[in-house]
């Protein structure tokens, strides 16, 4: 069963690897970083290995059976 997060985006984007520390996936952004760079995580479909790409409004981040929606906040 997949577990579904939204996250309120507050500003233009999210580093991906502080999207991941911020939604409680990992204690810290070091940790986030190595997440990525095991090729477990993907944005909009497409396996993402850079640290700190910029996630925008409207991205879809999936790790393992976890999926974050990235939305603007209001």
């Amino acid at each position: 069963m997949t577990q579904k997060i939204d996250f309120d985006l507050r500003g233009e984007f999210v580093e991906l690897n502080q999207l991941l520390k911020l939604v409680g996936i990992c204690d810290s952004g070091g940790a986030g970083k190595a997440l990525v760079a095991s090729g477990e995580v993907s944005v909009d479909g497409e396996a993402e290995l850079r640290k700190t790409r910029k996630v925008y409004a409207g991205s879809v981040v999936e790790i393992g059976d976890v999926q974050i929606r990235v939305i603007k906040a209001p």
